[in-house]
């Protein structure tokens, strides 16, 4: 264990050096160094004041949870939204930092590599952060409780309330919640925060004032800008954590159960299914911190697109390699693994996983098929401009709905290939292996939105055309390498809803139960009323809860369109150049709106399990997470890749790739408007659905004892 805890360390201290390089680098002109500014403390202002908010929701459900089951959950709830929070702040830092050096890079030297070199240090800051502290909280949690581990601990006890559990997957369920939580919180607040400042800025900025993007005549700009730090960095980082921490419970909840409940008298063997899935993606972690050092170090390349291809393709290799050597040094030699499912021997959960990454990267260059403008959805989409704005719309809307299918239908295989080699346990895996390069994920990810605000800093600079154009490269690739991660995250959240899924049908059995087969455990009967009402319930939530999330981005947009109206209005100045904008006013009204309306869906998210167990019981929960789970991720996937090909169908036109039409155009207007529609589905719908998926399914996880005994119809 003490082993394990070293590797998370080792990577938060490349942290601290590739933050310290970052600050090294030069920041450009004055007033580059003041935009920047703005934005940092607009981001800061902002994150402080959610995480005063989110804390006391924290502490609330601390106390609920400590109650309701037992103390040392609580404590595990707080480590996990404290390492949670604390991964979204160190990579907002990098990237408020980051995206002024970017920006002077280009004005430098002008070619797209040293700026691509400092967006992607700077977003592997958010990458190691993520990966790093995930792993050391569940390390520090498992090693506080590791008595828990012991053989005499690992049964089904009953607290005071009657409740029955396995102390070490409850411990570690309360871990994964904590994680779950601020990222709700965090992926809510910052996707209205931003959207609302992004939309705005595009209806005022660009369809009616004809203004370029980023123009500093634009009140909505720094909002903008500074929507893209607390949404697109910390929001990602943490749904990206709590994704990874969710996968590791899945497998961890599975092989205690199956445990316990098969009466195996294989208690060593057991351990090590438990640590497997820790070490899996330790090894991942550090194939990742080599990745991210190789690329820092190399020379910089002119090709953004293959340079963080190369890097994700890279660590994913090195991760497959390096588990190879870690599978047969830990599980071979070890009998009774069919007992846990394992058809193949030693090797079966690592089969399981690599079928995992494979699909992750499968479903990843989906994504990057539908969204990116180098292939035929997104060039025709801009093309479609040409007929106006509803056939954007339509087009978009089209090509977001068949964006579905392939990648499902990639899920579908996975699912099962995975069940083949070793049952729910490789199922549980294959989420794993699909997230166990998470760190070189989220640094990708994160490279996007520090190029986007490079790309502010120089246009309201003024500094040349040639460096926008710079920007604007990175930024593209940006969008498209988003959609690649949006992909994982949702693709991973259906594989770990599942097995949490199965966790939740195990946790119902009572202290002394065994059962021959697991499958015993395992049957929920979808044509029992209950079951089918909960999944109608269910598949109708994500719908209520995106609608929600879009009325939320609505209302901050509206106030803010009416802010820039009335700036523009009053003080004409501004349009000639000859005032400032209030850009404050505008940066207030976006961190009001989002932090007003941040509440609701993280409630729905929580309350709604936990009020139909106690009104209706385990069959209705369960048919709701069947129903929420298939529901969210047709919706998610349709929301991120509609929303990314808009996005990326617009910037297609303004790169001058269609003959005669350019910005300003009454085509560029009707690109633009898609992609206003687009953008709270990409950037706040899609994102917070797979951790909707998992709250409930953890939540209902910890409380399904209570709904047994306690529901009253």
């Amino acid at each position: 264990m003490m082993l394990m805890f070293l590797i998370p360390l080792f990577g938060l201290i490349v942290v601290f050096f590739n933050f310290k390089g970052l600050l090294k680098k030069p920041e450009g002109t004055e007033y580059m160094r003041e935009i920047s500014l703005r934005i940092r403390e607009g981001a800061d202002a902002f994150i402080n004041h959610e995480y005063k908010k989110v804390a006391i929701y924290a502490v609330v459900i601390a106390m609920i949870l400590g109650i309701l089951t037992a103390w040392y959950v609580s404590i595990a709830f707080l480590t996990g939204a404290l390492m949670s929070s604390l991964a979204g702040y160190l990579g907002m830092k990098a990237a408020t930092r980051a995206n002024v050096r970017v920006a002077e890079a280009a004005r430098q030297h002008k070619k797209i590599g040293p700026a691509l070199k400092t967006a992607f240090q700077g977003g592997s800051i958010m990458g190691l952060s993520v990966g790093s502290l995930a792993l050391l909280g569940f390390i520090v949690v498992m090693m506080i409780f590791r008595h828990q581990l012991e053989p005499e601990q690992l049964v089904i006890v009953r607290n005071y309330l009657g409740i029955n559990f396995i102390p070490i997957t409850m411990t570690l369920s309360g871990y994964a919640l904590g994680c779950s939580i601020i990222a709700m919180f965090d992926r809510v607040g910052g996707g209205v925060y931003t959207k609302a400042a992004d939309m705005a800025a595009d209806l005022v900025g660009k369809t009616e004032l004809r203004l370029p993007e980023d123009d500093p005549r634009n009140p909505a700009t720094i909002a903008d800008n500074v929507g893209d730090n607390v949404g697109d960095v910390a929001g990602l980082g943490a749904d990206l954590l709590e994704s990874y921490v969710g996968s590791i419970l899945s497998v961890i909840v599975l092989a205690s159960y199956i445990f316990v409940l098969t009466s195996t008298e294989h208690t060593e063997l057991v351990i090590k299914l438990i640590s497997y899935p820790i070490g899996f993606a330790l090894i991942g972690l550090l194939s990742c911190i080599a990745g991210v050092m190789f690329v820092i170090f190399k020379k910089p390349s002119n090709k953004p697109h293959a340079e963080l291809n190369f890097a994700l393709f890279l660590s994913a290799l090195l991760t497959i390699v390096g588990n190879f050597f870690y599978t047969k040094f830990s599980l071979s030699g070890e009998n009774n693994l069919e007992s846990f499912g394992f058809r193949y021997g030693p090797f079966s959960a690592y089969f399981s996983a690599i079928i995992g990454i494979a699909a992750g990267i499968i479903i990843g260059l989906l994504a990057e098929y539908y969204t990116s403008d180098d292939f035929s959805p997104t060039r025709k989409l801009s093309h479609k401009s040409m007929q106006g704005t509803g056939m954007v719309i339509s087009g978009g809307l089209a090509l977001g709905m068949m964006s579905t299918f392939l990648p499902c239908l990639m899920l579908f295989a996975a699912i099962l290939a995975a069940d083949h080699f070793a049952g729910l346990y490789g199922v549980a895996m294959a989420a794993v292996g699909m997230l166990s390069f998470v760190a070189m994920s989220v640094t990708v990810d994160s490279y996007g939105p520090i190029a986007d605000n490079a790309g502010g800093i120089s246009e309201m600079s003024g500094l040349e055309p040639e460096v926008r154009q710079i920007t604007d490269r990175l930024d593209m690739v940006g969008n498209t390498t988003a959609a690649i991660g949006k992909g994982f995250a949702i693709g991973s959240a259906a594989l770990a809803a599942l097995s949490l899924f199965a966790s939740y049908m195990f946790s119902q059995a009572s202290p002394g139960e065994y059962v021959k087969s697991i499958s015993e455990l395992l049957n929920l009967n979808i044509i029992n009323a209950r079951t089918l009402g909960g999944a109608v319930l269910g598949a109708a939530l994500p719908y209520l809860f995106s609608g929600i999330l879009i009325e939320a981005v609505v209302k901050a947009a509206s106030k803010m369109v009416d802010e820039i109206r009335r700036q523009v209005k009053e003080r004409p100045g501004i349009i000639d150049g000859t005032e400032k904008p209030d850009y404050q006013r505008c940066i207030s009204i976006s961190a009001d709106g989002a932090l007003q309306q941040m509440a609701l869906p993280a409630m729905i998210a929580i309350v709604t399990p936990v009020l139909s167990g106690f009104l209706l019981g385990v069959e209705f929960v369960g048919g709701l997470l069947v129903g929420t789970t298939l529901s969210g991720i047709m919706l998610a996937l349709f929301t991120a890749n509609a929303g990314g090909a808009w996005d990326n169908a617009k910037k297609y036109l303004e790169q001058g790739n269609i003959e005669g039409l350019n910005k300003g155009s009454q085509e560029h207007s009707a690109l633009v408007v898609g992609d206003t529609v687009g953008d709270p589905l990409k950037d706040t719908v899609g994102p917070s659905l797979d951790i909707l998926i998992k709250i409930m399914a953890v939540i209902s996880l910890i409380f399904a004892p209570l709904f047994q005994k306690f529901s009253i119809f």
